[in-house]
């Protein structure tokens, strides 16, 4: 996953730095960097929800389980 986000910012380095007015350029750059913060974050948010969602099933498996063994 890294070496996409290094791709990505390289490949973006290369478009901004081939424009000859550099007017701008900076803010170009700060929304290229937005733009990968974004899709690393919306990337590891779906790895994130799909950790919790496993813990809970395996807690409410669990607890079912043991209300079951008691009961």
């Amino acid at each position: 996953m890294e070496d996409l986000f290094l791709q990505l910012y390289v490949r973006a380095k290369a478009i901004i730095e081939s424009l000859k007015d550099e007017s701008g350029q900076d803010l170009i750059e700060y929304a290229l960097v937005v733009a990968l913060i974004a899709l690393g974050a919306t990337v590891g948010m779906n790895s994130v929800a799909t950790g919790i969602n496993t813990a809970f099933n395996t807690l409410a498996t669990r607890l079912s389980t043991a209300m079951n063994a008691g009961g």
